[in-house]
């Protein structure tokens, strides 16, 4: 019976071979779907924080010419949009649009008894225009809170009386100042509204309030906050799904800001009801805004190209300079990033891109994605199970056939999710590892005939090795593209979880393959037993400590999170504005070198194959590219390409330095012995 189960899964290995074949064939046209959808969206826009303008003039001697002026330049630099905040009685002031006293500071200015048992809010409108047009949006919100608004004058210029205290009514945000919109709306902006969901969800208040963006052209919403507009109602009042019916009907999509520590509450089932009708915007801070005008350009292009990103926002800083003895701002440095010294402005539209309205992407999706998939997906567990048959082939059957079935369960129970990122995980370990093996047993090959082989021969079948396992790897990339070809991975509303076991998984499988199954079917009983009672050495605690040393480190500089030098910086900005794309250094730096020097040195030297663990790290990176499903896929593939070539063509450099050193080494040896 073991002799047949053993038949049958050694037979088996052909047919899972020809399911990766036809599920990566299926995965073709899934690519192409989405490489059309990338190509959809190509407006770029940049929107400046309007309340940071409104600080900065607050410290200027002419307040209102200041914004004027400093508009007019943004608007030349090619900043064509405006984030406009909803309004609270403090901004309303700082822009001079009224002015605000407690009942104490009334009582003083009119000469009057303090009063002893009243806290109200006294706001007095600086003009008659200003009163006909922020009145109403007084009353509108504190009327709707439950608050009294009541008519007041003072020294012949109209007001309201507010019955709260002026720290519960400042707290309050009103609708964005329609002053400010229709001034920026004249001077030709398109105005981005930021809505909070500090107050409670009114149907009929956001219905006019939209239709009042309608009028200005609006087309993008921007939420401020933790959550989106209508969350924190939504369970008695079903206000996103109301939400999303208006901004439906008034055409507006919403923007997903990028790198939030938590994603807004709300913003994926806002988003779904809108049919995804969503652009990503990357947020310049407001301390980044002061780094030197090409860093700054140089973030904006790479927001644009390689992420995906429509909407660069712009936070501008004020602060105060001691050492000049006056305040400062970086509005000047932003504008030097996007035309004069950084060229944002032109460097994006070099790339292929618009300055203009963001629109989202159109979602190209076949009618037989569906079914292209759940090939790719048989595939993918046939890929998997091919992987488990090179360390334990008694299980290849056992693994494929649990795969089916785990997954028709987790399909069954509306778990699709989870299934489709644990299988394209599992796949993308995979395809690289597999190749290394393939890699591992032809290099085995050529030491058995290395009396054979010149050093031409040598440098040859490593470069062909080189490129042929490289090419086997990104088969890894054709699986998660297939498998997660769904457009909240590409708005990062969905994330691909796990992939920090990409970065590590195939090194060490491949480190276990060198030691323990090279030449062998499997490792077995009897090889778990010699590793359990090999004795401890001091070697081994070093050796260990430095490969755990090493680990810690290369799992610091993977993901998001990794963190780079300076100097690594500007050798990164430098290769951008060479190449256009950026190979990841990893790879045609270390990994791709020491892949063609390790198979040039282990066809001589047997043990040198233990430098493949290492080179392993090029072949994953390639893959873990792909998993970074916000960047276009064209993008992606550049990338991987340019680093195969630049780190054949260092290893080729590394190759000739090992000859020469190796030929010293033969020389000098016998007068180091004499000596």
């Amino acid at each position: 019976m073991v002799q047949k189960w053993q038949h049958w899964n050694n037979s088996s290995v052909k047919w899972l071979w020809i399911l990766v074949i036809i599920g990566l064939v299926a995965s073709l046209p899934i690519a192409f779907d989405r490489t059309k959808t990338e190509s959809t969206s190509k407006n770029v826009e940049f929107v400046f924080n309007y309340r940071n303008l409104i600080d900065i003039a607050s410290y200027q001697p002419h307040p209102q010419d200041y914004i004027k002026q400093q508009l007019q330049l943004l608007k030349d630099a090619g900043v064509g949009s405006v984030a406009v905040y909803q309004s609270n009685l403090s901004e309303l002031q700082k822009s001079q649009r009224l002015n605000v006293y407690n009942s104490v500071d009334v009582a003083n200015l009119q000469n009057q008894v303090i009063p002893q048992n009243e806290n109200f809010t006294y706001v007095q409108f600086t003009s008659e225009e200003n009163a006909q047009l922020l009145e109403p949006v007084l009353q509108r919100v504190y009327n709707s809170l439950g608050i009294a608004v009541v008519p007041w004058s003072f020294k012949g210029l109209p007001g309201v009386i507010i019955q709260t205290s002026t720290d519960e009514a400042g707290l309050k945000p009103l609708d964005p100042d329609p002053i400010t919109m229709r001034m920026l709306h004249n001077m030709g902006f398109q105005i981005v509204p930021r809505l909070n969901d500090s107050l409670p969800y009114d149907q009929t208040r956001m219905n006019g309030l939209l239709s009042q963006f309608s009028e200005y052209g609006v087309k993008t919403i921007l939420f401020d906050g933790e959550s989106v507009t209508g969350f924190n109602d939504d369970i008695e009042k079903k206000s996103i799904a109301n939400f999303a019916a208006l901004l439906n009907q008034y055409h507006m999509g919403i923007a997903a800001i990028e790198n939030l520590k938590k994603p807004q509450t709300g913003f994926s089932k806002l988003a779904y009801l809108m049919h995804y009708n969503v652009v990503r915007l990357y947020s310049l801070s407001e301390s980044d805004s002061k780094l030197d005008p090409y860093t700054v350009a140089d973030r904006f292009a790479l927001a644009a190209k390689d992420r995906n990103i429509r909407m660069m926002y712009i936070n501008l800083a004020v602060s105060r300079d001691t050492a000049k003895a006056q305040m400062t701002n970086s509005i000047d440095n932003v504008i030097k990033s996007l035309q004069t010294e950084g060229q944002a402005i032109q460097n994006i539209e070099s790339h292929g891109f618009k300055i203009g309205p963001a629109s989202a992407m159109d979602v190209s999706h076949s009618a037989f994605n569906k079914y292209f998939k759940l090939i790719v997906l048989i595939g993918a567990i046939a890929y998997i199970a091919l992987l488990v048959s090179y360390f334990v082939r008694r299980l290849t059957l056992i693994v494929f056939v649990l795969g089916l079935i785990g997954s028709a369960g987790l399909i069954l129970i509306h778990q699709a999710l989870i299934l489709e990122q644990g299988i394209a995980l599992l796949a993308a370990i995979s395809a690289p590892t597999i190749a290394m093996i393939y890699a591992v047993r032809k290099v085995d090959r050529l030491y058995e005939t290395r009396h054979q082989l010149s050093v031409s021969q040598r440098v040859i079948q490593a470069v062909i090795l080189f490129i042929r396992t490289s090419l086997w790897s990104l088969t890894g990339a054709l699986f998660i593209i297939g498998l997660l070809n769904d457009i909240t991975y590409q708005l990062v509303i969905n994330q691909f979880r796990g992939v920090s076991l990409l970065h590590f998984a195939p090194i060490a499988l491949i480190a276990i393959y060198i030691a323990f199954y090279r030449g062998k079917q499997s490792f077995g009983i009897g090889g778990i037993r010699k590793v359990l009672t090999t004795p401890i050495t001091l070697t081994w605690i070093i050796v260990l400590g430095i490969v755990g040393i090493v680990g810690m480190y290369y799992l610091s500089r993977t993901g998001n999170a990794g963190t780079v030098t300076p100097l690594e910086m500007h050798f990164r900005n430098a290769l951008e504005s060479l190449l256009g794309v950026r190979p990841r250094n990893k790879e045609f730096l270390m990994a791709h070198p020491l892949f063609i020097l390790g198979v040039f040195i282990a066809a001589k030297y047997r043990h040198a194959i233990y430098i493949m663990i290492i080179a392993c790290i090029g072949q994953l990176s390639m893959v873990d590219t792909f998993a970074h499903i916000h960047s276009p896929v064209h993008i992606s593939l550049i990338r991987g390409l340019l680093g195969m070539g630049l780190g054949l063509i260092l290893g080729l450099v590394a190759v000739i330095v090992w000859q020469i050193l190796e030929r010293c080494w033969k020389k000098w040896l016998p007068l180091l012995r004499k000596s």
